[in-house]
């Protein structure tokens, strides 16, 4: 192509001369069928060639202009009446932001310790929870360091069209770092509920449908040990973090807790609760200490050794989980909000409100200072550390499959993997960037993570549970 007199290429005249050129060359001495072949395919070429200059000339380079990005209000740290949830973006005002987006608060700092390429975390792989980098300031970097080109493959760089990529059951999601289908388990001939890693992640607890708990090493990914007792379906299990206990949770309205060395019967079986026992967990500091929920409201605490109810008060339904550590407060989704609850006095310090619809899932990060909530639309993180009014500080809105599970990856902070219909969604909190990767044929209805051996496992209604890593 030539060039215009301002140096421009004159990129549409020099098209409209070889579709003329074209045609006049191919049209005499051809028959007819063949001459309209050509003149199609040339045609097509120079629509191709049109689009691809037409891509170039809009490409967010070619541009020095920038748009700005568009911030939601703040989360609602008040939390006192048990309504349906405010909108995603704000607790009062109407959303701002289209399906999808990744709200990022007013509150938060730019993380300066991104590394030049677009991994998904720092140079040290420890993104900050809090940070929510301007993307666009970012890809200035990147262009005037000349880094750009050597990261064209990057998870969700900031010019791609649609945030969400869908990828196969394998992702490179920056250098250094991929997320891996592991292993398959045919973990049962039924739907699998949960799973559970033990502290040294050595072993792997599954339960489902079937009404048995089975117990897989890790290493071999064989069955070390299969739980039989309840008469119900299996809802929940969970290690013991400091010693050798497993415990389960079933429609039988029973708490079992089991010996992982001797699993040849249960130790301790729990009655008390009037219906379906949902979720349970252990003290993480008070081996005595168990607690669990059922779709009834009801919490129970029990002590181990006195085989006895603790505690009887209402305040969890779907699922409930300890603050790591210390253990100081405990988070129980009831319908759409969340209350954190004094583990002492039993009362409740806050309620987390936000979701529209049930509160399916909680997780909180290893060292108890972040905590996420899962409903079918929405993901939302909140800071529950020392002194927090429980501020939302990300947010993740459904565009595709909905959500129903989730957990923080076990090497990097800053990921949360989320698990939906067949897919898991992999969220860069800190990038802002999902990613979504096929995983199972149906729901994924639970994630465990292990930060002894890095491996995540996704159990799911297709009878099957995944080792990603």
């Amino acid at each position: 192509m030539g060039l215009a007199r301002d140096g421009s290429s004159n990129s549409v005249g020099d098209l409209v001369s070889t579709v003329g050129s074209a045609m006049q060359i191919i049209s005499p001495g051809l028959p007819r069928g063949d001459n309209d072949l050509l003149i199609k395919l040339t045609t097509t070429q120079i629509q191709q060639q049109q689009q691809q200059l037409q891509h170039y000339s809009h490409h967010p380079l070619s541009s020095q202009q920038k748009q700005a990005v568009s911030s939601s209000g703040p989360a609602n740290s008040s939390g006192t009446a048990n309504t349906p949830g405010p909108t995603p973006s704000s607790p009062s005002s109407p959303s701002t932001h289209t399906p999808g987006d990744v709200i990022s608060r007013p509150t938060l700092q730019h993380n300066g310790a991104s590394s030049k390429s677009l991994l998904m975390f720092g140079s040290d792989g420890m993104g900050s929870l809090t940070s929510a980098p301007n993307q666009l300031t970012d890809m200035d970097r990147f262009v005037d360091d000349g880094s750009l080109d050597d990261n064209v493959e990057s998870f969700l760089s900031p010019d791609d069209a649609d945030p969400r990529d869908r990828v196969g059951r394998s992702a490179e999601v920056g250098k250094g770092f991929t997320f891996t289908e592991f292993q398959l388990i045919p973990a049962s001939t039924s739907k699998v509920e949960s799973c559970h890693f033990s502290p040294d992640g050595k072993l792997l607890a599954t339960g489902g449908h079937d009404k048995k708990a089975v117990l897989w090493c890790t290493e071999s990914f064989t069955v070390k040990s299969t739980l039989e007792e309840h008469t119900q379906w299996i809802t929940d299990v969970r290690f013991s973090p400091s010693l050798s206990r497993l415990a389960t949770s079933s429609a039988d309205r029973t708490v079992r807790v089991w010996d992982t060395e001797n699993p040849d019967y249960s130790l301790r079986t729990f009655t008390g609760h009037s219906t379906t026992v949902m979720s349970l967990d252990f003290h993480p500091s008070k081996e005595d200490l168990l607690c669990s929920c059922d779709n009834n409201s009801e919490i129970r605490y029990w002590s181990i050794n006195n085989g006895s109810c603790a505690g009887v008060f209402k305040s969890g339904a779907t699922q409930m989980r300890f603050q790591p550590r210390l253990g100081r407060i405990l988070a129980a989704a009831v319908e759409n909000y969340i209350s954190i609850l004094d583990v002492e006095t039993q009362v409740c310090r806050l309620k987390l409100q936000g979701h529209k619809n049930q509160v399916h899932s909680v997780c909180w990060n290893t060292s108890g200072e972040y905590l996420a909530s899962v409903s079918d639309e929405l993901v939302r993180v909140w800071s529950i550390g020392s002194g927090s009014k429980g501020e939302c500080i990300h947010e993740l809105s459904c565009t595709g499959n909905k959500f129903h599970s989730c957990v923080f990856h076990p090497t990097f902070p800053s990921l949360l993997v989320i698990g939906c219909y067949e897919t898991l969604e992999l969220w860069n909190m800190t990038e802002n960037k999902t990613l979504t990767l096929s995983a199972h044929d149906k729901l994924v209805s639970s994630l465990a993570a292990s930060t002894v051996n890095g491996m995540v496992a996704s159990a799911s209604h297709d009878k099957c549970v995944k080792i990603w890593k």
